[in-house]
C-alpha cells in the first residue's frame, strides 16, 4: 500500500502544547496513518543554525520536523510568507512588503525542506504539499529526481492575474506549480483564476477547464472544498453545553442573547467593520441595547509583525471607543478577549450564541463558519452571519449573506438575526447542515488524495449555489 506523505508548514507533533487538534490535522493525521505514512515540516522552534531534522514515531506515523535558523525564520516566515504572501493571496496590496532578500529566503528555505525530505520517501508514496508557504518545494523535489506523484493544496484565496502580478518575480512563482501533478483550490473561482494566471507567464498554457502545462509538463488543478466532521462536532457542542466554561458565560449574559467572533487577530477577518456594525445596530435599533453581548474572541497572531501590531492597537481603540459610547455600569456591547480556547470550549460557546458573525473580507474557505452552524441545537438553533467572499459562502447560502465591508449591511443582519423567528432559523439551519454533511473534511481528504493517485476523476466544476440569505 502506497504511503501518504503530508509537507506543511507547521506538523500536529502528538502531545505538542499549543497547536489547535481541529478537524483539519486530524483529517491530515489519519491520512498518513495509512500504510505508515509520514508527515513533514518546521518544528515551530528557532534555532541558532541548521540543525538535522527531528523523529518521532507515533501509531506507526514518522513526525519529522525541521527547526528554522533565526535569520530564515525572519525573512522566509515572517518576512515573505507572512509579510508578502498572505496580504497578496488576501488582495490587501497597499499592505505587501516586498524585499528581494525575503524572496530569496523563501526559496532557500523550500530547498532545504526538499533536501531533508528527499533521502525519507520511497518511489510509491504519494506526496501532499501544503498552502504558500511551501510553493517552490515541488519544484526542488523534482530536480533530486523525485518521481512521485506530488499534489499542492493552497487553503487560502488565490487572486487574479491583476492582482497577483503586483508581486515581484510573480511569473517564477506561478511557474513553480508546474512541478506539481494536481493543485487543489477551496473554490472554483480560486481555480479559475489560477488557470488564468498560467495562461498568462511565458510558456504555460491553459487546457480547458482542469488542466494546464507549464515549459511542457502536463498538471491539473481543480477545487475540492474542505469541511469539518459536521456529527462529530455537533456531539462535542451538546456535550460542551455543559462544561464549566460554558455555563459561566450563560451566567455572564444575565439572559442577553451572544453574538459570537472567533477569529485569529488579523485584517482579513472583517474584525473591525463588526465593531463598527455593532455601533451602527444599536444607532439605528436602540431596542436592542441591553439585549445582548458580542464575544469577539481574538487570539493574537504574528505579533513580529508592524502590520499586526498596528491592527491590534486600532482594534483595542475602536472596541473602547464603542463601549465608551454605549456601556452601563452593569453592561458593555463587545466583550474583546485575545487568548485562545479549546476546541471544547468553543463549540459550547457556539451552541450557546444566538448569531454567529463570520465576516472575513476575504477567506479560502473559513472552517468556523461550518463549526458554528454544527454546533447548533436542532431546536432553537442560532443563525449564522457570513460573508459572500468567504469560500464558505458556496455551501452555505442559507446564512445571512452580507458585503464585510459595509458595517450598515451587517447591522441589519444582526438586527434581522436577533429578530428571526424560530421557524425560520429551524429552517436555515437544517439547510447548513446539510451541506455540512454533503462536504466533509475526511471527504474533501480522501477526493484529493483519489484524484493525485489516480484512482478517481477529478471533482466536477461546480456553480455557486443560489444565494438565498441576501
Amino acid at each position: 500500500m502506497a504511503r501518504t506523505v503530508i509537507v506543511s508548514n507547521r506538523v500536529q507533533v502528538p502531545g505538542e502544547r499549543g497547536l489547535r487538534a481541529g478537524g483539519l490535522a486530524v483529517a491530515l493525521r489519519d491520512a498518513v496513518r495509512r500504510g505508515g505514512g509520514l508527515w513533514f515540516g518546521w518544528s515551530g522552534a528557532v534555532a541558532d543554525d541548521e540543525t538535522e531534522p527531528h523523529i518521532l514515531t507515533s501509531g506507526g506515523v514518522a513526525y519529522v520536523t525541521a527547526d528554522l535558523p533565526q535569520t530564515d525564520y525572519e525573512q522566509y516566515y515572517l518576512a515573505y510568507a507572512n509579510g508578502t504572501l498572505w496580504p497578496l493571496l488576501h488582495y490587501r496590496l497597499g499592505l505587501v512588503q516586498s524585499r528581494r532578500e525575503a524572496f530569496e529566503a523563501y526559496l532557500r528555505v523550500n530547498a532545504r525542506m526538499a533536501e531533508q525530505l528527499r533521502p525519507l520517501l520511497r518511489p510509491d508514496d504519494l506526496i501532499w504539499v501544503h498552502d504558500y508557504h511551501l510553493i517552490p518545494l515541488g519544484v526542488r523535489l523534482r530536480e533530486l529526481g523525485v518521481a512521485n506523484r506530488i499534489g499542492f493544496f493552497l487553503h487560502t484565496p488565490f487572486p487574479s492575474v491583476d492582482v497577483l502580478s503586483a508581486l515581484p518575480h510573480y511569473e517564477r512563482l506561478i511557474a513553480a506549480f508546474g512541478a506539481y501533478d494536481l493543485v487543489g483550490f477551496q473554490t472554483e473561482a480560486s481555480t479559475d483564476a489560477f488557470l488564468g494566471c498560467i495562461a498568462a507567464i511565458p510558456g504555460g498554457e491553459r487546457l480547458g477547464s482542469v488542466a494546464f502545462t507549464i515549459h511542457g509538463r502536463r498538471s491539473c488543478a481543480a477545487a475540492f472544498p474542505i469541511g469539518i466532521d459536521a456529527e462529530g462536532f455537533a456531539k462535542l457542542a451538546a456535550h460542551a453545553e455543559n462544561s464549566v466554561e460554558t455555563r459561566r458565560l450563560k451566567e455572564s449574559l444575565a439572559g442577553r442573547r451572544l453574538i459570537i467572533g472567533v477569529d485569529r487577530l488579523d485584517y482579513s477577518k472583517g474584525i473591525p467593520q463588526r465593531f463598527e456594525a455593532i455601533e451602527d445596530l444599536l444607532t439605528a435599533h436602540p431596542e436592542h441595547r441591553r439585549g445582548f453581548n458580542y464575544l469577539q474572541i481574538a487570539p493574537h497572531s504574528r505579533a513580529e509583525l508592524s502590520q499586526y501590531r498596528t491592527f491590534r492597537r486600532e482594534l483595542e481603540a475602536l472596541a473602547g471607543r464603542v463601549n465608551g459610547r454605549f456601556a452601563e455600569f452593569d453592561w458593555s456591547p463587545i466583550r474583546y478577549l485575545n487568548k485562545s480556547f479549546s476546541q471544547q470550549s468553543l463549540a459550547g460557546f457556539y451552541r450557546s450564541a444566538r448569531v454567529g458573525l463570520v465576516t472575513p473580507l476575504r477567506d479560502g474557505m473559513n472552517l468556523v463558519a461550518k463549526e458554528f452552524a454544527a454546533a447548533q441545537s436542532p431546536l432553537d438553533p442560532g443563525v449564522l452571519i457570513l460573508s459572500r467572499f468567504a469560500g464558505a459562502a458556496n455551501e452555505l447560502d442559507a446564512a445571512l449573506l452580507i458585503n464585510p465591508i459595509d458595517p450598515a449591511e451587517i447591522a441589519e443582519a444582526l438586527h434581522r438575526a436577533l429578530a428571526m423567528s424560530l421557524a425560520e432559523r429551524q429552517e436555515r439551519w437544517q439547510a447548513l447542515m446539510a451541506a455540512n454533511r454533503r462536504n466533509t473534511v475526511e471527504g474533501w481528504r480522501d477526493m484529493f488524495l483519489a484524484a493525485l493517485g489516480g484512482a478517481a476523476s477529478l471533482p466536477p466544476a461546480r456553480l455557486a449555489g443560489s444565494r438565498r440569505g441576501a
